[in-house]
């Protein structure tokens, strides 16, 4: 970011180049949303905390009066250790409590209760909100991408950014709207800054995207970019390689085909990869096509 003197800032304009600045400043470190409505002044506030601390602070008594502990007296007991906060949990904790609150949801509408009410990722402290679904229920594709990032996290649902937008136009290209497919995310809240959520916020998470697949039950799963696809379908291959090729994924209750697809933030970053994308959305149109005819020639019972 470029100097700017007091000269600059008697200027209005000048002013406001200074501020913006300073403001992309801040979302480039990954301080993209106001935690609060009013500005607080932390200095002032810590301050103050210590002038009140010293105010009721009782006065030392003279040297004189002073007993030095008999030596026999024991030993203070050590501070109590304070509570596990619940985005401190234990991971392989944190991982069986998701199973177990996964596993007794039913139908959809009981499990995004249970991951509402689920304490064992840390995301959930920072994230606005729970990012759960979109698009409808039962349908015959399930998108399942990596994390929310800030849009998504403000309306509490996926891919409704600039990869969002993207992803729709994706879906009209072969067809589809976004009420034809149901959208997921393997980690249904933010991390800061849009970082990759860690292995224990994944671990703490999959057992709830596992159950939401099999609740859902598609006849297709797409994997949007390398993490949903590493965690979903076990693939060590990075996503470029791993694109576009056919593989099973078992649900629990059968065995569905799953593919791979580039994500729509990667294809906003690497415009000249669309190609690929295109291959993967011509595939995966053939493959809806094909289950149609495969439908429509069954005699009747």
């Amino acid at each position: 970011m470029a100097a700017f003197d007091d000269e600059d800032l008697r200027d209005d304009e000048r002013l406001r180049e200074v501020l913006i600045a300073l403001l992309d400043l801040d979302v480039a470190a990954g301080v993209d949303c106001a935690l609060d409505e009013t500005p607080h002044d932390r200095f002032a506030e810590e301050a103050a905390r210590r002038e009140e601390a010293r105010a009721v602070r009782p006065a030392p008594e003279p040297a004189a009066r002073r007993e030095a502990p008999p030596r026999s007296q024991p030993a203070s007991p050590p501070p109590a250790r304070p509570a596990v906060s619940p985005g401190a949990l234990d991971p392989d904790q944190a991982a069986a409590s998701a199973r177990i609150a996964a596993e007794a949801a039913q139908d959809l509408a009981a499990l995004e209760a249970a991951l509402a009410a689920f304490e064992g990722c840390a995301l959930k402290a920072s994230a606005r909100s729970l990012v759960f679904v979109d698009g409808t229920p039962g349908a015959r594709v399930m998108i399942v991408g990596e994390a929310p990032g800030a849009d998504e996290d403000r309306t509490g649902k996926p891919f409704v950014g600039r990869a969002g937008q993207l992803l729709d136009r994706m879906l009209a290209a072969i067809g589809l709207v976004r009420e034809d497919v149901y959208i997921a995310n393997v980690v249904p809240w933010r991390p800061p800054g849009n970082r990759t959520p860690t292995p224990q916020e994944v671990a703490a998470c999959l057992p709830f995207t596992r159950r939401q697949i099999a609740l859902a039950d598609p006849d297709i799963l797409v994997c949007m970019g390398a993490p949903a696809t590493q965690h979903l379908l076990g693939v060590r291959e990075g996503i470029t390689k791993a694109r576009g090729r056919w593989l099973d994924y078992d649900t629990g209750r059968r065995t569905i085909r799953a593919l791979p697809m580039l994500h729509p933030a990667y294809l906003l970053r690497q415009p000249l990869q669309k190609r690929l994308a295109w291959r993967d959305l011509r595939a995966l149109r053939a493959a809806l096509r094909q289950e149609d005819s495969q439908i429509s020639e069954k005699p009747p019972r």
